[in-house]
């Protein structure tokens, strides 16, 4: 049998071996076909939070079109992205995979706009954070399994979707769970070369499609965005070789877009090679304790950045997007007020737990945007959007 040669600049060397993962919380035995990481993805994709992606807001509400990205559509872009990289780099695919899919489950509805009104509905009891409540969706409020709650997904996929942590909570996590997943957020050491990995190919991933939702709804333009560099290089380039294009604004859009991911993709191959062999390390564990290594270089990190400092003052903060926020955001303080004054309105099991806030909190998060609405003209008798 012949074994491909290893790339001269793979990382093959720092990769997450799934038959040396630090395991489940409960011991399972393995799976006869599939390693860990490819199991653990399957478990993903197969969860009820899955599959509410597809009704759940990324900029734009589900009503508003149906071509604009949701979680779910998302979700699956930063897996292309993730997985293209982590090929590149010889990272474990599945890992970056499982990682990626997983890391929105926790998202409320009505996007960001949910998690702030639902963080600020729980300012005293404990907060909010949609990657803290990824994690107990795959840790606890999946119900598929018969011996456990949760996925019971390996300790490094659990590791990459929380991906940020606030001291406090991760302290609690800590007792329950020591030397666990939130263990890094107080020692201030890095996870997995794969899930740093995920992290930026989300980033690259909402960046452009950003761009596309918003010149689709019209809320931005292509001259508006002719003002970022990042994007008004790739534009100029897809001009200069394409001259036909100026007459077909929606192919020069996509084309310009496709230059931009192709070159940051590179860049982030190129930028953690070099930083991989200046920090001289050679295993995963050593990794871990060299500070982030998967990165943009100084140009692209701050011309990405630029971009999305235009994003958030011109599509995120847009009035028609901050009207719909304001809304979105009124009914799920509506829905906390209503749930924690009448419990018995939440579905049985959510009803009867002891935690009557944090119970709330879970139900609401898990909702989608449509029956989100639902409920909130069914307890209120007002439609809202």
């Amino acid at each position: 049998m012949h074994l491909q040669a290893e790339h001269p600049g793979s990382l093959a060397h720092l990769a997450c071996d799934p038959f040396q993962s630090r395991g489940r919380r409960h011991a399972e035995p393995p799976a006869p076909t599939r390693n860990a990481f490819q199991r653990d993805r399957d478990r993903i994709v197969h969860s009820t939070a899955f599959r509410r992606l597809v009704y759940k807001t990324q900029v734009f509400l589900n009503h508003e079109g149906d071509l604009f990205r949701t979680r779910l559509t998302h979700s699956l872009e930063v897996a292309q992205l993730g997985r293209s990289i982590a090929r590149a780099l010889g990272l474990n695919e599945d890992l970056v995979e499982a990682i990626a899919l997983a890391h929105d489950l926790g998202h409320t509805p009505f996007g960001h706009a949910g998690q702030d009104a639902l963080n600020e509905c729980m300012t005293e009891h404990g907060g909010f954070e949609h990657n803290l409540q990824s994690l107990r969706v795959v840790d606890t409020l999946e119900e598929r399994y018969p011996a456990f709650d949760g996925l019971n997904l390996s300790f490094e996929t659990r590791e990459g979707v929380l991906k940020h942590c606030s001291k406090t909570n991760a302290e609690q996590l800590e007792q329950a769970e020591p030397g666990g997943v939130a263990r890094r957020f107080i020692d201030r050491t890095q996870p997995s070369l794969e899930a740093q990995l995920c992290n930026l190919a989300d980033a690259i991933a909402y960046n452009a499609h950003d761009i596309d939702d918003g010149v689709r709804s019209g809320l931005i333009s292509t001259e508006q965005l002719l003002e970022v560099e990042l994007f008004a290089h790739y534009h100029r380039q897809a001009l200069g070789e394409h001259p036909d294009l100026l007459g077909k604004p929606r192919r020069l859009l996509y084309e310009t877009i496709r230059r931009m991911l192709s070159d940051q993709v590179y860049d982030v191959i190129d930028t953690t090679r070099q930083a991989v062999a200046q920090a001289g390390v050679q295993s995963v564990d050593e990794a871990r304790l060299a500070g982030p290594l998967v990165g943009f270089s100084p140009a692209i990190k701050a011309r990405s950045a630029e971009l999305k400092k235009f994003l958030f003052a011109h599509l995120y903060r847009h009035p028609q997007v901050m009207q719909t926020t304001g809304q979105a955001q009124q009914g799920v303080r509506e829905l906390f007020a209503a749930y924690v004054a009448s419990p018995s309105e939440m579905r049985e099991d959510f009803a009867l737990r002891a935690d009557a806030h944090r119970s709330v909190a879970d139900y609401i998060a898990g909702m989608t945007d449509r029956f989100a609405l639902r409920e909130h003209e069914r307890l209120t008798g007002r439609k809202l959007l």
